[in-house]
């Protein structure tokens, strides 16, 4: 059993106010779990724009500290993004998987949302009614459709998904510098100079940034 968790939050630092949950069972979906949560801080004009989350909803619910328990019982979690969700919430007894990371590495060269790769994998999956994209038990499903994809199509493992989780992975967007949003394949044919400055000037650079460069530059 993998248990696909996901998290709405205050804002990109953490606070959250919804976390779910469904299960992975021999390649069905069961077991939904969502609960909201009363955050540590004020919801953001930009989050509550984004998953219609509000104040009111939330003031009166549980922190998150008692809600987690409800979600330990796996021996693997995954989500999208899995180090944003992992950041975000109490330390859970179990490995991670990131659907995200895996996808990079068997789909390179794509857009890596969970909508965008649940829409260009061509997947379906019936979603809860009354939800929408960015509440977190709907994502849940998306996420959870894409890992059965994931492991239909790769034959991983629990074990091999999370080894592949714990490796860096190729960035294929900057999200940084003058050339944030653009395609880091672009920038390599185009201006190769900028990586390689990159690569000689910044003292400290994440593992997937690092890689990337590497990878662009034939230093592999």
């Amino acid at each position: 059993m993998l248990r696909v968790i996901d998290t709405e939050t205050c804002d990109l630092q953490g606070g959250i106010v919804e976390i779910a949950s469904v299960d992975v069972v021999d390649g069905q979906i069961v077991n939904p779990m969502s609960h909201l949560v009363r955050p540590d801080r004020p919801i953001s004009p930009q989050a509550m724009a984004i998953h219609h989350i509000t104040e009111a909803m939330v003031a009166h619910q549980p922190w998150i500290e008692e809600i987690v328990p409800h979600y330990y019982g796996s021996n693997w979690y995954v989500a999208h993004n899995a180090s944003f969700d992992r950041r975000v919430l109490p330390e859970m007894p179990g490995e991670w998987i990131c659907t995200m990371k895996l996808a990079r590495r068997l789909w390179p060269g794509i857009k890596y949302s969970n909508m965008a790769l649940y829409k260009s994998r061509k997947l379906s999956v019936q979603t809860p009614a009354g939800l929408h994209h960015h509440r977190a038990l709907y994502d849940c499903y998306i996420t959870a459709a894409l890992l059965i994809d994931i492991m239909q199509v790769s034959g991983w493992t629990p074990d091999q998904m999370a080894t592949v989780t714990g490796r860096p992975a190729l960035l294929t967007t900057f999200t940084f510098g003058k050339y944030r949003g653009k395609a880091v394949s672009e920038i390599a044919d185009r201006d190769p100079g900028y990586l390689r400055w990159l690569f000689n000037n910044l003292e400290r650079m994440s593992p997937e940034l690092r890689l990337t460069l590497k990878h662009y530059l034939g230093e592999e």
